[in-house]
Parts: C-alpha cells; sequence; structure tokens
C-alpha cells in the first residue's frame, strides 16, 4: 500500500474549506495533516470542523512543521508568489492557486525558487485532472471532428460584495485573473500550443476598478482562434464549444464540474442547426480536486515528473500579461519571450 502524503494548507480560505480540503482528504495518497491562519482560533475552528489534527496561529508555523511534505496555497492572488516561495524555502512542496502571480516576471521567481531550492511549484487548474476535459481534448486529437481550429468559451458569475478579494483590484481581483485564466489554459490543452498574438476588451467596475467585463481572441499557430468572454458581473453560465472541420464538442459544465454526479460531454458529427446529432458522452462520477491532490501527491513522492512544470504557469501569465497590455493599447498584443 502507497503511502500518504502529509499537507498543510496556508489559510482558510473559502475555496480551500468548501471544496479543495474535503476533496483532497477522500484522496488515496493525500493526508491534511494541519491548517494555518492568522487567527489561531478562527484555525482551531476550521480544524476541527474537517478533521484536521493540527491548527497553526500563523504561516510561519505551519512551514516551520518538519512533518509537513505539501502544502496548498489558497491564498489571495498577491500572496501566492511570496507564501509559496516561503514554503518551498522551508523545504516544502506547493501546489498554488491560480493565477500563479499578478504578472509573468513575478511568476519567474519561482523557477529561480524550483532550482534553489529542489521543491515542486505546480499551478491548481484542477479543470486538467477531470476525465471530460482529457476525453475533449483524445477526441480533439483523433481526427474524428476533423482538424480543432476554434474554441469558444463563455464564463459568468455575479457577485459585487466589494469586501470579496475577486473585487479587490489592488490584490489581483478581476474577470481576467479569477476566470479567463481558465479559457486560457484550456485552450492551451486542446491545442497543445501557447498563441502567437492577442486581442482584449475590458470594461472595468467604476469603483471597484476590476475588470468586470473581459473579452479575448487568441490567435494560436495554423491560424487556431480562441474567443472567450468572461465577467463578473452577469448571470451565472459556463460553456465550452470545440469546433473541427467535421465535427464539434460542448463541454456541459466546463470549470465548477459537479462532484456528485457524472459529468457529461457532447459531440455534434452531423452540423444540423437543430442538434438531432449530437450524441451524449457520461463520464464516471468523480471529484477533479482529489484528482489533482493525487497527481500532485505522485510528484511529491517521485512516482511521477510534473505533467505541467512551473514553466507553464509563467506562459499563462505572460498570456494574461498581453491581454492587459492590449486592453490599454487597444491593438493585438505578441506574447513575450522570457
Amino acid at each position: 500500500m502507497a503511502r500518504s502524503v502529509s499537507w498543510g494548507v496556508l489559510s482558510t480560505a473559502r475555496i480551500g474549506v468548501e471544496r479543495v480540503i474535503p476533496a483532497m482528504q477522500r484522496g488515496e495518497i493525500s493526508r491534511i495533516d494541519a491548517i494555518a491562519s492568522r487567527d489561531a482560533t478562527h484555525a482551531q475552528a476550521v480544524a476541527d470542523q474537517l478533521g484536521i489534527p493540527k491548527a497553526y496561529g500563523s504561516y510561519e508555523e505551519l512551514l516551520a512543521d518538519p512533518g509537513i511534505e505539501a502544502v496548498y496555497n489558497p491564498l489571495p492572488n498577491h500572496l501566492h508568489v511570496p507564501w509559496t516561495v516561503k514554503a518551498m524555502e522551508a523545504g516544502k512542496h506547493v501546489l498554488c492557486e491560480k493565477p500563479i502571480a499578478l504578472n509573468a516576471e513575478q511568476a519567474e521567481q519561482l523557477i529561480e525558487a524550483r532550482g534553489r531550492t529542489g521543491r515542486h511549484v505546480v499551478e491548481a487548474f484542477m479543470v486538467r485532472h477531470n476525465p471530460q476535459w482529457r476525453r475533449a481534448r483524445a477526441i480533439a486529437m483523433d481526427g474524428s471532428i476533423g482538424e480543432v481550429r476554434a474554441i469558444q468559451c463563455l464564463f459568468t458569475y455575479y457577485l459585487v460584495d466589494p469586501s470579496n478579494v475577486r473585487n479587490q483590484a489592488e490584490i489581483g481581483g478581476g474577470g481576467l485573473f479569477d476566470i479567463g485564466c481558465y479559457a486560457i489554459t484550456t485552450a492551451r490543452f486542446i491545442f497543445g500550443a501557447a498563441p502567437e498574438r492577442v486581442v482584449g476588451l475590458i470594461d472595468r467596475d467604476p469603483e471597484f476598478r476590476t475588470d468586470r467585463l473581459t473579452s479575448g481572441l487568441a490567435e494560436f499557430p495554423r491560424h487556431r482562434h480562441l474567443a472567450f468572454i468572461v465577467s463578473t458581473q452577469l448571470l451565472p453560465h459556463q460553456r465550452v464549444q470545440i469546433c473541427g472541420t467535421k465535427g464539434r464538442i460542448e463541454i456541459e459544465v466546463p470549470f465548477n464540474a459537479p462532484h456528485d454526479r457524472p459529468c457529461r460531454i457532447f459531440i455534434d458529427r452531423e452540423g444540423d442547426r437543430f442538434g438531432s446529432g449530437v450524441a451524449a458522452e457520461e463520464m464516471p462520477t468523480c471529484d477533479q480536486y482529489t484528482l489533482q491532490g493525487d497527481a500532485f501527491s505522485r510528484i511529491v513522492l517521485g512516482e511521477e515528473e510534473p505533467e505541467y512544470p512551473i514553466e507553464d504557469a509563467v506562459m499563462n501569465m505572460r498570456i494574461i500579461d498581453a491581454f492587459f497590455r492590449s486592453a490599454r493599447n487597444g491593438s493585438w498584443e505578441s506574447i513575450q519571450a522570457a
């Protein structure tokens, strides 16, 4: 029986407490042994709620725990790089929430930290572990829907609480950082490449100064295109269309995939305007956060190398940087090299 990896969690962020930690606790080789907060009482309350053995009143205390092998970092975006570096310097491998940084220059610090500490760091895009995305990519690559030329993505939710970190511009709030990164990452996942140039439009909330509505086009090698709209102030919805010369794949719930029921993708090889030729494929019930946690645990155990090393996250930040530049300059922007 394989041994499990001892994990610690930096912060009691909602995403961790409600989704990621409970999912990882169901993993085969991932064990959540500690959680830290700036408030020791709150850390203990969350630890009691989730059955976590140890609670710490500071992030420094958790990082000093010699038994912790891996750290999950769901801190606000501006704290991703600083605390990931601190964790690596403390000898921990780190699974860090997306976006990995506030810009590519900041993200590149993690390449240096990996070289200096020998610790692995991976950006937490759980969707890449979900069978529905793996299946969609396999179909896109096997030629059965022809040459895949275009991806269309819509991802929206409605959030106007000024206290929410997603609405605080100075710490990395806004739609492109929070959900636009999914459109970029999954297009790269399907196309197997990075875009060569992008153009973006941004509407900012006059009070929050965050991008509340962002539209983007990205041109990939061989004239393949991604088109997306993301918003933090529209009716909640998400869909992805992957379009080939002979067919189309639609992912029903592409990003916040359910963990308590099967996922579905739809394959259309008929091109009927009314969808009469669409066939549904149902994926087995799974939790993409559980799969993500165990995948990283296998890296910690030395059983696997990262499928998406930190260089992949740096590239994602270069693309996001280019979209922000495009919105400012009103022009197409090339992806800047290292």
